[in-house]
């Protein structure tokens, strides 16, 4: 067990090999989600003039220093739209929020704080000093300022301001196309007729979401058997792609075969077994420029790994730079035993206790091919090797699954 790569040390290699896609051009409407792969700077000014912010009369600051007032109400400007003059002293003009302020005018009255009649209109009450409700050209921005940074994965917030900035598309990065394919005799797709000794594939429907949710293009490509020459076939159909995700087949047993075919094919083993609980036989390498990485059989395993490792990949090739787990406090729910040599990812759920301290409680089954409570999870404790035992209250790490 001494030569078992260090969880973090895996996530370095893996990260740290992956090659950088290529850029392209979207549609805003399609950019949520993807990551920017260049700075984006304003094609215009927002408020590209001064603009009003509240329902009201533009008018001339000085002549309302002494209230009450009235003006003559010369016009109005409709929101869109500019008024053409300009405005005197002893005038008034009717605004709306949004309206464009007409030249000459230097304050906005509030509509509560003026009585009309016909064209006059009396203002009653309130301060208007010099700029009050006007929004200023530029308020938010001017043409040429850089407001998005690139990399970063795009939100909805993004996307609005990328609209406000006058920018129809953008450019991000591809999305990683990561082929997949589920090894053994033993399993089926679900729905499919099951015999009597097969169990029905979860790992390959799981991965896919995961890598649509990390921003990849999820490539099936099904199930190979236990046989060279039809795994060799349907494997070299990935050489075309940026990574190859394989799942069972990778550990030492008679009819595991992944590792003696992709050898075959030209496999550059970077690493194979990693100090990690589920998922110790994980492999890592490459054939020519597609990246190969073999995750475990089991359903947890598998899904547990693919967070831990296929998710910061797939944004490491998307030009994100931080590959490490992200990591907070809580306290642990229960007793734990002390760990072994490997770093341990327990499933668990939290709570909030009613002083608002957070609280991860580890369920009692941690078998590497229970799914249901990993569905059940929001969250993996994560014990260090040689971890001492944990009393129920002890602070602990905890990942998010999201």
């Amino acid at each position: 067990m001494t030569n078992l790569l260090p969880v973090f040390e895996a996530q370095r290699r893996i990260c740290t090999a992956m090659p950088v896609v290529d850029v392209e051009q979207v549609q805003l409407a399609d950019a949520y989600g993807r990551i920017l792969a260049k700075n984006e700077a304003a094609r215009r000014t927002q408020p590209p003039h001064a603009v009003s912010a509240m329902d009201g009369y533009a008018v001339i600051a000085e002549d309302i220093k002494t209230l009450p007032k009235s003006l003559s109400v010369i016009g109005e400007v409709p929101t869109g739209q500019k008024y053409i003059g300009s405005l005197s002293s002893g005038q008034a003009i009717r605004l709306f929020t949004g309206s464009r302020v007409p030249d000459g005018a230097d304050t906005i009255v509030i509509q509560e704080n003026t009585e009309r009649t016909g064209d006059i209109v009396r203002v009653v009450c309130g301060e208007a000093p010099s700029g009050k409700f006007i929004r200023k050209a530029g308020l938010d921005f001017s043409e040429g300022d850089v407001l998005l940074n690139a990399p970063k994965k795009l939100s909805a917030r993004d996307i609005g301001l990328a609209a406000s900035m006058n920018l129809p598309w953008l450019t991000v990065r591809q999305k990683p196309r990561i082929s997949l394919l589920a090894t053994g005799d033993e399993i089926v797709m679900p729905g499919n007729p099951i015999g009597e000794n097969q169990i029905v594939s979860s790992n390959v429907l799981a991965l896919q979401s995961l890598i649509r949710c990390h921003g990849g293009q999820p490539i099936d490509l099904g199930i190979a058997p236990d046989n060279e020459k039809q795994f060799y076939e349907i494997a070299k159909n990935a050489l075309r792609t940026d990574v190859l995700v394989t799942t069972g087949g990778a550990s030492v047993g008679n009819y595991d075969l992944v590792q003696k075919v992709l050898r075959k094919m030209g496999l550059e083993l970077n690493f194979w077994q990693i100090a990690m609980r589920p998922g110790k036989p994980l492999m890592f390498g490459n054939i020519d420029k597609t990246m190969i990485i073999g995750l475990p059989g089991n359903p947890v395993s598998s899904f547990v790994c693919a967070k831990i490792f296929l998710a910061p990949a797939i944004e490491a090739m998307q030009g994100l730079k931080q590959f490490t787990v992200n990591t907070r406090k809580a306290q642990l729910g229960c007793y734990l035993n002390e760990n072994d040599e490997r770093e341990d990812y327990l499933r668990a759920v939290t709570s909030v206790s009613e002083n608002g301290t957070l609280i991860a409680t580890p369920f009692p089954k941690q078998d590497s091919s229970a799914f249901s409570d990993l569905a059940k999870s929001d969250c993996l404790i994560i014990r260090p090797p040689f971890a001492a035992e944990a009393k129920k209250g002890e602070t602990v790490d905890i990942f998010w699954l999201g």
